[in-house]
Order: structure tokens, then sequence, then C-alpha cells
């Protein structure tokens, strides 16, 4: 693994590894003990489940009382480490929790970077030995493939991929189609159809948020993004990934519908309006935009941001039309048996059943589980649209088909040093986008700072 950690992490390690010699093996199921050391009462084995997300967001009342209901002799105690849902805050509260040596059974990290990090702290255990047991594959099981190094050390819980929103109003009146399957180029030309009228009355036919408002380096990778394997800046090998031909279409379709095309919202405009990507397609500033689907409980529109003209949706492009489609960008929560726990075998069983039948129990969420029926489907959906202003403006079938058609490429482990590559491509990117270097350049300099960066960090 990677040389470089950061310091909070690093404190975490030195804390576990001595932890880790003091710790004994389990008792005897009447004889277990809780976190604070007290007797679990009457056989009943107790999992701590330490998790970023909120009782409002994740239903965990409902959830794990339906799984305790199923499984007499478990009791489950969620642990709460943010009541905002900070993933931030939470990640250093967990990290302060297993110095401290607090005892926990599952862990849920809320992105790949977190989980892929706790995994070479050794904080977690694998889980291929159940996983065979079970007789199940991953990969056909779920939609998000949660393998580091060849090994299983979580399972996906939501599943929340990319796509693209359309406003079906200007749809209709350029006389286009939504889109089902569909390319880049397909992508470009809709939005140059889209686009009309002239200074600040002009509409463009999408926006491309960042990468200037904290990172947002998805815009600047679009053509590598819809790959099963190698779809971020590194390699699964940990060598660079930018002498991909592909890095350098996603940096050519910024630029081509920005300064060519101007079918996408300036750069500068961005930089000097505080633009953000929400108001700017509720707003009808932008016909359409490729997005997370953290966006589905929004999209009847909010009290913050109505909504005023019909939504449709639509998969995340191809970059060829013979390509496999489906794959896209993918956030989920990574839900994992903790190192450390006395109670791997039943922290394992809740972790399967609260990522298959327990996403349907909690209801809040797409679930990454890929057998997950249409007509429950359904029912998710209308629970997430219900919570919104005016979910029948919303084409629930396109939703439901792109959501149904998703999956998420192999993960490629996030380097320590990630925020140090983001930060680079972004620098290259905007010196691009300004004008003050050409697609050549980017590319060839980019190319050689993420080298030295690899280079700096292996030292």
């Amino acid at each position: 693994m990677n040389k470089k950690v950061g310091a909070g992490v690093l404190t975490s390690v030195m804390a576990l590894g001595v932890l880790a010699g003091c710790g004994g093996g389990g008792t005897g199921a009447g004889e277990q003990k809780d976190a604070q050391g007290g007797a679990a009462s009457g056989g009943t084995t107790e999992l701590r489940l330490y998790t970023y997300g909120t009782e409002q967001a994740y239903n965990w009342s409902q959830t794990v009382a339906a799984y305790e209901k199923q499984n007499p002799g478990i009791k489950v105690n969620v642990i709460g480490l943010s009541d905002k849902g900070d993933t931030q805050e939470a990640l250093k509260k967990l990290d302060l929790a297993a110095a401290s040596g607090e005892a926990m059974d599952v862990l849920m990290f809320s992105d790949a970077a977190s989980y892929s990090q706790r995994v070479a702290l050794g904080m977690v255990a694998p889980m291929d030995d159940y996983i065979a047991k079970d007789g199940f594959k991953v990969t056909d099981d779920y939609k998000v493939d949660t393998k580091i190094n060849g090994k299983y050390y979580a399972l996906p819980g939501k599943f929340n991929p990319w796509y693209v929103l359309l406003n079906k109003n200007m749809l209709d009146e350029a006389g286009l189609k939504v889109p089902t399957d569909w390319t880049w180029d397909d992508f470009m030309d809709y939005a140059k159809k889209m686009t009309k009228g002239e200074g600040a009355n002009k509409v463009y036919g999408t926006y491309f948020h960042g990468p200037q408002n904290g990172g947002w380096v998805e815009y600047a990778k679009l053509a590598l993004e819809n790959q099963a394997d190698n779809p971020d800046f590194i390699k699964a090998d940990g060598s660079s990934n930018l002498d991909n031909p592909l890095f350098k279409k996603s940096l050519e379709i910024r630029l081509k519908m920005e300064k060519q095309d101007q079918s996408a919202t300036p750069y500068t405009d961005m930089l000097s309006q505080k633009l953000n990507y929400r108001t700017q397609f509720f707003n009808q500033k932008a016909a359409m935009i490729a997005i997370g689907s953290w966006m589905n409980s929004e999209l009847g529109g909010t009290d913050q941001v109505p909504l005023n003209f019909n939504i449709a949706v639509a998969p995340f492009p191809k970059n060829n039309a013979g390509d496999q489609g489906g794959y896209s960008p993918v956030a989920t929560d990574y839900v994992s048996v903790a190192a450390s726990s006395k109670h791997k075998d039943e922290a394992y069983k809740f972790i399967r059943w609260y990522t298959t039948e327990g996403q349907l129990v909690q209801g809040k969420n797409v679930p990454a589980w890929s057998k997950v029926k249409q007509e429950d489907m359904s029912k998710i959906i209308d629970t997430i649209l219900s919570g919104t202003k005016n979910p029948e403006k919303v084409d629930k079938a396109s939703l439901i088909s792109v959501l149904g058609a998703s999956k998420s490429g192999t993960i490629v482990p996030p380097a320590t040093y990630q925020a140090e590559i983001n930060k680079m491509v972004n620098e290259e990117f905007e010196k691009m986008v300004l004008g003050k270097q050409d697609l050549d350049t980017t590319v060839k300099a980019a190319q050689d700072r993420i080298n030295s960066i690899i280079a700096s960090n292996k030292k």
C-alpha cells in the first residue's frame, strides 16, 4: 500500500496496533461483554453499528426492529457519528473510537476513499469466506463491485449512480426524445439543439459543475467514468491512467461544448457568479445536467428549489454506440465487519441482510442489491418522490429504467494522496478552459505531474 498517510490516520494505526496486541478471544454467547464491559443478558448478542447515517435519512429504528424480530437473540445498537450526517465528522469520530478501543462490529463508510484507507489500516475484516459459504457472487447480487486487492471487505448498501437530468419541456420544444441509449456525441448534439437566447437570458444545453467548487473532478473524466475497469486517474496497479485516450477525450468534451458549440455554461460565469448546478437546472438556465442520483429526493422540487417544469432522466452517456452501457460513477455505502469484532459471524449476517432485504425495509434509498423486483423499485421511488412538492412532474418510468440498468465499474482503491492528484488535474483543467494553454499541453502537463506525484509518494 502507499507509504504516505495522513497524520490523523497514522495515529489511528498506532493506537489500533497497541489495542490489537491487548485484545482477547471471544466469549460464549451467555458471557459476552458489550462495549462498556457489561454482560449481555440472557445470551443476547449485541452488535454495535457505527454509521454517519442519521435516523431521518436511514430509518434505523424501523430497520433494526425488523431485523431483531427475524433474529431473536440479536440486538443491534446504532452508534450515530454525526447528527448532521456529516461524513468527515463521522470519520474522525470513528477513528477516535477505534483508537480508544471501543467495541465495534459493523462499520459504514460513505465513499471508496474512506473504505479503502481503513482496509489498508486493517480496521475491517475480509468477507470472502462468508461469501463463499453463502454461495453467491458479489457482481451478480450487487450493482457495485467492492473488491479491493482481490478481496471483499464490504457489501454495498444504497445505490446512487450518475445519470442525466433533462428539462422535458425543453426537450419537447426541440423535438427530441428522451434518450434511452446514447453517446457523448449524442449528448453534445442534444445540448446544441437545446441552447437558445443570448446574454443574460441565454439558456445553455448543459451545465458542468466545478471543478472550482470543492473539487468535482468527475467532470474532468467524463469519458473515463463509463468504463468497467480503470475509470479513474490512477489504474488499479497504482500507475497513471492519464495516458488513456479517454482522459484527453474528457477534456475535449468540455472544451468543445464551452468554446466551440457554446452549449455549456462558461467556466468564467461559474467563477464570477458562484453558480450552482441545482439552481442552474431548476431555474431553467440549463436544459440538462449530468449528476449523481442523490438528486432523487429533490427531483419533484423542494421549498428551497421549486420545480416548474417536467423532468425526464437519461442514462450516463457511452463513448461509442457499440460499448456496453450502464456504467457510470456510483456512490454507495460500504458496510463492513470490524476487524476487532468478537461477533464477526453475527455482524456479517446482519450486513448481508441489511444490504439485501433490509434495504427494502429501510425504504429510503435505491438499493445496490440487483435482485430488487420491479414493483419494489417502483414503491421505493414513489416513497422517495413523495417527499417532494411535485412528484407528478417527474417521468418516473425513465427514472426507474435508468436506475435499473445502471452499474459501477470495479473500484480502483484511491491513493492516500488522491486529493493531491485531484487538485493537480483541476489546476491543469482550469489553465486550459481559461485559455492559458491548449489541450495537448494540458494533457502532457497533467501526465508529467501525476507521474511526479506517484514517484514522490513511493519514496
